[in-house]
């Protein structure tokens, strides 16, 4: 049986969290997320691809989302469930217009419920839509110019391949092995990458020039790994590189 895109995500979310105890919570939230976005990008074919379209799923998506969200989340929930329609539609065309330049990040609740409701919308029309590509710099998303969320390394001959996995619409994108996704920085000696024996198949990879860095997830030592989610539940890798002055490239949809 192939699963789909969103079954992986949720099947891999599950068993990293009977494996990883520190990250639980987070994954049975991410796993929770997940299923309502399957649904919803599910539905999209078919079906006009508007922000306006995708509005009458809202409520239902924070039906959804208060069942399970941290304190501070239901919050804003409660908050947006008394507001008119007019105010939702605000604040998606908000979030959708700047959505390159947003970093998902905690105290910015509606942000971070709009980018996880139009995430598969996101998905949808990377996978769906034509035209030309919106950016032609390494380290931004070839379709909606974001930035990435995490790296992958894959076998390709006798070495590694070395991509990038967009943190909104998960376009993913080739990029050189030794290249700093945020600056540009090409010399190894500012590159270092650290590793953990936690998780060996995890790595920080770092640049000294910007102070910025990024975890990518070597396949060919884990082929179980799926990006977006093992980058979720690896959160000592994030205290490691931060207490080492390190700023993550790209915080991850829910906001780590």
């Amino acid at each position: 049986m192939i699963r789909s895109r969103w079954d992986q995500r949720i099947r891999r979310a599950g068993e990293l969290a009977a494996e990883l105890p520190f990250s639980a919570e987070v994954l049975r939230f991410y796993c929770h997320i997940t299923e309502f976005q399957n649904d919803l990008f599910a539905g999209m074919p078919g079906t006009p691809t508007t922000l306006d379209a995708l509005l009458p799923k809202f409520p239902n998506f924070l039906a959804h989302v208060m069942k399970a969200a941290p304190e501070p989340m239901r919050r804003c929930v409660r908050e947006l469930r008394e507001c008119p329609p007019g105010r939702w539609l605000d604040l998606l065309h908000s979030f959708w217009s700047g959505m390159a330049r947003f970093q998902p990040e905690p105290g910015h609740e509606a942000e971070l419920l709009a980018s996880l409701f139009l995430q598969p919308y996101a998905e949808y029309l990377a996978d769906h839509q034509g035209g030309s590509l919106a950016s032609e710099e390494a380290g931004r998303c070839p379709f909606c110019f974001g930035l990435p969320v995490a790296g992958v390394l894959r076998q390709e001959g006798d070495g590694g391949k070395r991509s990038l996995v967009c943190g909104l619409c998960a376009t993913e994108w080739d990029i050189g092995r030794m290249l700093c996704p945020a600056c540009g920085e090409q010399n190894p000696e500012r590159l270092p990458i650290y590793t953990a024996e936690q998780f060996p198949y995890m790595r920080v990879e770092a640049c000294e020039a910007c102070h910025t860095y990024i975890k990518t997830v070597d396949l060919t030592r884990n082929g179980r790994a799926v990006p977006v989610v093992d980058e979720l539940a690896t959160l000592p890798l994030n205290l490691w590189a931060e207490q080492h002055a390190f700023a993550k490239l790209r915080r991850n949809l829910l906001g780590m």
